[in-house]
């Protein structure tokens, strides 16, 4: 077991390793009362992931109905471990060296992304940092702070060159729309992702540049209470944290200060100055209301549109 005192930090895309070797996605930065994290594996001699040892891999709404009734304690609006029951951190950037030693494709993103990126702030989490990948996962590559910006501009131009890294098919476009399932269509969903330009191929292989907070960066993240549903059109102000998770849209609005999205989907969806079109829940913090879209797993009835994009688009 760690000693408490060396797990004081752990962030969003790190994982976990329970005493029962339950392996868990960290869901956010905030873990005063135990890791806020989500079921990602168990250990299942029946499973399909693994080689020595095999386990078993859950989706988002079957992790809570196996943990409903394994460990209904640890059960809030994500699953919260004591850190009493915490065995191991896997920690993206600190398994990259070894992933990417063993991995060409993953040896192929660094190589690319090193070209203006410190190594130090590179991460791969997913099914590759537990090491239960199978031939069809994809690479969810990581990049901390202002880095991931640099990052996904290498990428732009990396994939311009074809090599090794090259644009996203649309027949892999389809797919990932038919995964996320948005409230969009999938013409204004494909306008706002190849916008964002942090997805690629690598060797017939999908992945992502997914954002993570440098450690100066992270603040306590509080909890709302919950007002009603609304749909609301603003301006955006400031977007530093848009590729975040939660996702976080300051805006101009007359009673909400902020867009919140907790759903990939809608992470790096508007920029500065843009009108954007949101519908979500309203929550209270205090005197501040804020707008949370995505506040399921796969949200009906919840979005979020540059308006601003999508009339341009309209205009070529």
């Amino acid at each position: 077991m760690l000693n408490l005192a060396s797990m004081s930090r752990t962030r969003l895309r790190d994982f976990i390793i329970t005493d029962d070797d339950w392996i868990f996605a960290v869901a956010d930065y905030s873990h005063d009362d135990g890791v806020r994290s989500i079921l990602r594996y168990v250990p299942d001699p029946n499973g399909s992931r693994g080689i020595e040892k095999k386990y078993r891999k859950f989706d988002f709404d079957d992790s809570f109905i196996f943990m409903k009734t394994a460990r209904p304690e640890w059960v809030k609006d994500v699953h919260v471990i004591p850190w009493e029951h915490v065995k191991d951190i896997l920690a993206p950037d600190k398994r990259l060296p070894i992933i990417a030693k063993e991995n060409k494709k993953v040896r192929d993103i660094v190589r690319t992304l090193k070209t203006g990126v410190s190594i130090e702030k590179m991460g791969v989490t997913g099914s590759l940092l537990a090491g239960l990948q199978i031939e069809s996962s994809d690479i969810d590559f990581v990049v901390y702070g202002s880095s991931w910006f640099k990052a996904r501009d290498i990428l732009a131009r990396a994939k311009k060159e074809k090599d090794p890294i090259i644009e996203i098919s649309e027949e892999m476009w389809h797919e990932i729309y038919n995964k996320r399932r948005p409230e969009l269509s999938f013409e204004e969903f494909l306008v706002h992702e190849q916008r964002k330009g942090n997805r690629g191929m690598v060797d017939g292989t999908y992945f992502d540049l997914l954002y993570v907070r440098d450690w100066e960066d992270i603040a306590p993240c509080q909890r709302g209470m919950d007002i009603g549903p609304a749909t609301i059109e603003a301006r955006v102000t400031n977007a530093d944290f848009s590729f975040d998770s939660p996702a976080i849209y300051k805006i101009d609005h007359p009673e909400i200060s902020y867009v919140l999205s907790y759903t990939h989907t809608y992470a790096g969806q508007a920029l500065v100055g843009e009108m954007i079109e949101a519908r979500g829940m309203v929550e209270a913090l205090g005197d501040i209301k804020r707008l949370v879209v995505g506040t399921t797993r796969e949200p009906k009835g919840e979005w979020m549109r540059s308006l601003t994009l999508l009339e341009r688009g309209e205009d070529c």
